[in-house]
């Protein structure tokens, strides 16, 4: 290649990019000179800078901006609940409002029930409305920031007989005889009251725990078997302090005693 040629200055002076061109040592390619109306006042487009880097990276470069794209890719979302008509949705409520035992609120029923909460308000509102009107001896009632089924006031001394008269319901022969053993040997084992008494005392002694007069104590340490103590209730009912108030046994008791323990040995 020759050497630069001279420089032709026109009128207006020099042109400074063809000067610049000039001076570049010899033997390098010539510069690639943007023309000043490309290069816009914001500067070069990044974008474009960008794109031809990676391109020159070769196929390198797109691993991680697939993986990228991988990650970033939205979760699929669930399909929402089938709408439940308004006598589904009745009868949803009133089987949960049957077995809860507090208050549950609006916003618990719309989450079990996967249901708007604006539609179970109002659902509520109309069941405790229609209760109200067919006169039921029940209603549905707000308590607690919840709902609930209660019994309606008027009808509330037939409810109270019914829960007394349950509550006194005469003791069979054997339960009597199997917490009179409890009482007096407490803290006794089940294998105990039956050997006492001569008979299984199993079912008796499911019939007292469930009438809460008796209850079971820790275990015996031989045998490991659970062993049974009369409750605070068993001495309210029969107005004692303590098990030590309890009438001496020896009066009640036969003159053989001694003979018919040694037997049972």
């Amino acid at each position: 290649m020759g050497g630069p040629g001279p420089v032709e200055v026109g009128p207006g002076g020099p042109d400074p990019l063809e000067v610049a061109s000039d001076e570049a040592s010899p033997g390098e390619p010539d510069p690639v000179v943007t023309a000043p109306d490309e290069v816009g006042p914001a500067g070069p487009d990044l974008g474009a800078v960008t794109q031809a880097t990676a391109g020159e990276s070769g196929g390198a470069g797109d691993v991680p901006r697939r993986q990228l794209a991988g990650r970033r890719r939205a979760t699929v979302a669930p399909e929402p609940a089938p709408e439940l008509s308004e006598a589904e949705l009745r009868g949803a409520l009133e089987a949960i409002l049957l077995v809860v035992d507090e208050p549950v609120s609006e916003l618990v029923l719309a989450q079990v029930l996967e249901q708007p909460a604006e539609r179970v308000g109002p659902m509520l509102d109309e069941i405790a409305a229609g209760y109200t009107a067919a006169g039921h001896g029940f209603e549905l009632r707000r308590a607690a920031g919840g709902w609930r089924l209660y019994t309606r006031p008027e009808y509330a001394t037939y409810v109270e007989r019914f829960v007394l008269d349950g509550q006194s319901v005469r003791l069979t022969q054997a339960a009597l005889e199997t917490l009179a053993v409890v009482a007096y040997k407490q803290p006794v084992t089940r294998s105990r009251i039956s050997a006492i008494r001569g008979v299984n005392c199993d079912g008796v002694i499911r019939t007292l725990v469930t009438r809460g007069l008796i209850e079971e104590c820790g275990t015996e340490t031989d045998s490991g078997a659970f062993l049974y103590r009369t409750t605070t209730l068993f001495l309210e009912k029969l107005g004692l302090n303590t098990v030590d108030e309890l009438p001496p046994l020896a009066p009640f008791l036969p003159d053989d005693v001694e003979e018919l323990a040694d037997a049972t040995r």
